[in-house]
């Protein structure tokens, strides 16, 4: 089983791209394939990529897409980036950090936030040279204090609430037509909903938190439970945190994880008669999931590639924190699938038209209460290492400023509605 999902996830992620990749692991693969877009190729860059997966994993792919289409769109030669798969969170980072620097990289990137710690200490130790360094989805760029150190990552929180919308357009319509049983709901009448996270990060919290305030959006009688997994990608635990949410009446599914396995398993409970929905990350789940996937939020990676490569070959500082998300159209949802309520189309279009022109933000802290109260104060950064933020006031004018003072979440708050599990 787990090897069809795998097949099935390259199906869906090439027929997204329209293209195929060859496998690879672990080795270092010269490649870059995208039309050039003026007569005379750019040689003065040399890239390195550092990623947690290959092609088979959505959010990697997603990077490796997004660097491609740079490079095409920037002319850069596909001898000039290296690309090493499946590079583990650990001393592997940082001896691949090295050995791109041997190759003549100028430029190293990883994509993974247990990449940061190693490739920071990379970056210090060839502070002196004219080589820059970016971990993206880190957070200590900022604090380092290394000029050739930077972060980024997009606001997907964004996405994550417009794909919030269109979940809790799905559950207005299932109440409208009573389609809910006494299950579906707790004992204070709020809809259940359940969201597979990969770690208790900010990360995770920030994109949860999101996605739920999305859905009160449209529905405002709903509760949350998060189960997490402890791994950015197992295809099994996301499956099996599904099954259980389903299982404990849960009608929608929302998941911070990068595999298939939760969407196939809502699929499967659904073609078996229960009322169950997926919403996806990085890339359509529409092949696995054909019946129960509505949408998925993902990242628009070759926005800030394109700006970062483009400064390289300016000669330009890259920003040390760098975020955006629909205003530079960085973020965005995946197709809608048919099982999607009437007027969902309709609807993310006129949230995504807010939040281009800033009236609508998606921390309001109008629209949510810890412990029953309002929240007017939380720092946004932590400057003792205790994962405690202490420092930079986030809420101003009245909304928590998400990817404010760093690129990565930093929002952390467990607001009401929403009940994380015991970790599996």
């Amino acid at each position: 089983m787990k090897r069809l999902i795998s097949l099935l996830l390259v199906l869906a992620v090439a027929l997204m791209a329209g293209m195929a990749f060859a496998g690879c692991s672990n080795k270092e693969n010269q490649e870059g394939e995208g039309q050039t877009n003026s007569s005379e190729p750019q040689k003065d860059l040399k890239i390195g990529v550092i990623l947690i997966g290959d092609e088979n994993e959505g959010y990697t792919y997603a990077h490796i897409e997004g660097i491609k289409t740079a490079a095409a769109a920037l002319n850069i030669p596909e001898d000039q980036i290296i690309f090493y798969y499946n590079i583990l969170e650990s001393d592997e980072c940082h001896d691949t950090a090295v050995k791109l620097v041997e190759a003549g990289c100028n430029l190293i990137i990883s994509n993974s936030y247990g990449h940061q710690t190693y490739m920071q200490e990379v970056a210090e130790t060839y502070q002196d040279e004219d080589i820059t360094f970016i971990s993206m989805t880190g957070d200590t760029a900022k604090t380092s204090g290394l000029a050739n150190f930077k972060n980024a990552f997009t606001k997907i929180y964004e996405s994550r609430y417009v794909s919030g919308v269109a979940a809790g357009m799905k559950i207005a319509e299932l109440v409208k037509d009573g389609k809910l049983t006494d299950k579906n709901y707790d004992k204070d009448g709020n809809v259940k909903i359940g969201y597979v996270g990969a770690h208790p990060f900010a990360e995770v919290v920030s994109g949860y938190t999101a996605f739920y305030l999305g859905v009160k959006s449209v529905f405002e009688d709903v509760v949350m439970e998060v189960s997490y997994t402890n791994s950015w990608f197992d295809i099994i635990a996301e499956g099996t945190a599904a099954e259980a949410m389903v299982s404990d009446g849960c009608v929608i599914i929302g998941q911070h994880a990068d595999s298939t396995g939760a969407p196939a398993a809502v699929q499967a409970l659904n073609k078996a008669g229960t009322v169950c929905y997926s919403v996806g990350y990085n890339i359509s789940m529409l092949e696995v999931a054909p019946d129960a996937a509505l949408v998925s939020a993902t990242n628009n990676w070759a926005v800030y590639y394109e700006y970062a490569f483009g400064q390289m070959l300016k000669g330009e500082d890259i920003d040390t924190n760098w975020a955006e998300g629909y205003e530079k159209d960085a973020v965005r949802t995946t197709e809608l699938g048919k099982a999607c309520a009437e007027g969902t189309k309709e609807k993310i279009e006129e949230v995504e038209k807010a939040l281009k022109e800033g009236t609508l933000h998606v921390f309001d802290t109008s629209k949510f209460t810890v412990r029953g109260e309002e929240v007017t104060t939380a720092f946004a950064t932590d400057t003792d290492g205790d994962f405690v933020p202490d420092a930079d006031e986030a809420i101003i004018d009245g909304y928590y400023h998400e990817s404010y003072f760093r690129a990565a979440p930093s929002f952390w708050l467990r607001i009401d509605g929403i009940t994380e599990l015991t970790e599996n």
